[in-house]
């Protein structure tokens, strides 16, 4: 009798299991039903607000979305002769079936009785999007060679269309494609197709698809070290200013990296600054504003500047900056024997970082901040205490770097190379040079470029001759839900848009 019980127990909570389970996969085809309706009143009402409203879900929809709900979708959706639909099944029932078991899968019955003639373009492209996610979050290393193909197809299908409204899905899709080029190793064999596609995205005028598309060449130029042809690629093409904080952030922190190896560390740094400021600050971003402040410690570093102590103490950046602090507190008091014990210790994380380069610059900067402070500190020393106190290996090189220095204007020194000692000069008062004036010129350039962005990032009233609102009632409910959107916040939060 107890054994009977105990088994009636195990097929109740079974069945439980189960209802439950249907029940959540029901959720998510009304989520994604959903959003089909919102990109068709987007295409209905040439408002792209609606579309940013699916692609803000999609992160969360990502991670509740089935390869049952999937199919139950592409069943409904697609017409029976469509290749789409078979092509998109295929993939769904083959991942299904190797991750959770089953080859069955429920499909509305009531739905399967009236299927649809057409689909529209943009549910169409949205719903490989989906499947391209879907496939991504299940293992990359595993059902990798299916997200590399059906990336490629969607690309392909996307090739055909011809619509202005598909421009932010569009985006998307040329991600994931880059994405799945770049997880198979085969970044080369994709810039001819990214190539192709940017010309067209600035023909047809689509700014989101020509932000995306340019961010991901510029990554493929970057991560295979073409810093002349990412360089080439900027100065040929206008980055459109109707792109969103997310793209425009990734494109300035690009943009930094080759200023910083290109030697340009002034406009390397106000870059890099603006890059932080633009990105979204949600923890979907976490991993893109770590890579900015990394790279923003570095240049400031070799501009010879140092870091505030309050960069490295805030909790979502101590751990990863702490190499980089090690290295900006060795620069800070010029110890070379500190610098280098520090480089080599993290040297795998820098590499990785893709910042070593530029930290082996900091040697010089860390002479050089040693020769400062030796100059403020006596008012006059040997060079062969230099030459002790720097590490250096002889007294002619601590001679060479002294004298560096002081073309350099980093010391205001004299070198008596008669008795072998430098001799500083009279500390003259800042307020009596013109750095007072650059600072509050720079910080004047700054404020009227704050006031601009705010300027072109107002809505305005959208005018009759555009869109015919049918009410006064449904333009209310419109700027209600504008406000709404405003406060949840405007930005696409996509946690794979900042893989740097």
């Amino acid at each position: 009798m107890a054994d009977t019980k105990e088994n009636k127990d195990v097929e109740m909570k079974e069945k439980g299991a189960e209802e439950t389970t249907v029940e959540n996969e029901s959720m998510v085809v009304e989520d994604i039903r959903q959003n089909f309706a919102y990109l068709e009143k987007a295409v209905a009402n040439f408002d792209p607000r609606f579309t940013l409203k699916v692609l803000r879900g999609l992160p969360a929809l990502r991670k509740k979305v089935t390869g049952n709900a999937l199919a139950k979708v592409i069943e409904t959706t697609y017409p029976k002769d469509d290749s789409a639909r078979d092509e998109l099944l295929g993939y769904v029932k083959k991942a299904s079936k190797d991750e959770q078991g089953d080859e069955s899968m429920d499909i509305d019955d009531q739905a399967e009785a009236t299927p649809p003639t057409t689909i529209l373009p943009e549910v169409d492209m949205f719903l490989y999007v989906l499947v391209q996610v879907w496939l991504l979050n299940l293992d990359e290393g595993k059902w990798l060679a299916e997200f590399k193909a059906l990336s490629e197809s969607a690309a392909r299908r996307l090739r055909g269309y011809n619509r202005r409204s598909l421009d932010y899905i569009a985006a998307k899709v040329w991600f994931y494609y880059a994405r799945g080029m770049e997880l198979t190793g085969m970044q080369e064999s994709s810039r001819p197709v990214l190539l192709a596609a940017l010309r067209t995205a600035t023909l047809r005028r689509d700014a989101e698809t020509q932000a995306s598309l340019i961010t991901l060449l510029l990554r493929g130029y970057l991560a295979t070290h073409k810093v002349s042809q990412a360089a080439a690629l900027v100065a040929k093409t206008n980055f459109p200013e109707l792109a969103s904080n997310s793209l425009a952030a990734r494109y300035l922190y690009y943009l930094a990296r080759i200023n910083a190896i290109q030697l340009n560390y002034s406009a390397a740094h106000e870059r890099v600054t603006a890059a932080v400021r633009k990105a979204p600050q949600t923890p979907q971003a976490l991993g893109f504003l770590q890579t900015a402040h990394k790279l923003r410690v570095v240049v400031e570093l070799l501009m010879g500047d140092i870091p505030e102590r309050t960069t490295f103490r805030e909790a979502q950046f101590e751990k990863p900056l702490l190499p980089y602090f090690e290295i900006a507190r060795a620069v800070r008091v010029g110890d070379v024997g500190a610098f280098t014990e520090a480089v080599e210790r993290h040297r795998a994380t820098l590499k990785k970082d893709g910042n070593h380069g530029l930290v082996l610059r900091l040697r010089q900067n860390v002479i050089k901040t040693g020769i400062r402070i030796m100059s403020l500190t006596y008012s006059r020393i040997s060079l062969r205490d230099i030459c002790v106190r720097l590490g250096l290996d002889s007294e002619e090189s601590a001679e060479y770097i002294v004298a560096k220095a002081i073309r350099d204007g980093v010391i205001d020194a004299s070198i008596d190379h008669e008795h072998g000692y430098m001799q500083s000069k009279e500390v003259l008062d800042v307020y009596s040079t013109t750095e007072p004036q650059d600072a509050f010129h720079d910080r004047i350039n700054f404020c009227i470029q704050l006031h601009n962005d705010s300027v072109k990032s107002m809505r305005y009233t959208l005018s009759d001759n555009r869109i015919d609102l049918k009410s006064a009632e449904e333009a209310r409910e419109r700027e209600k839900e504008l406000v709404s959107e405003i406060q949840d916040g405007t930005d696409i939060d996509d946690d794979d848009d900042f893989e740097i």
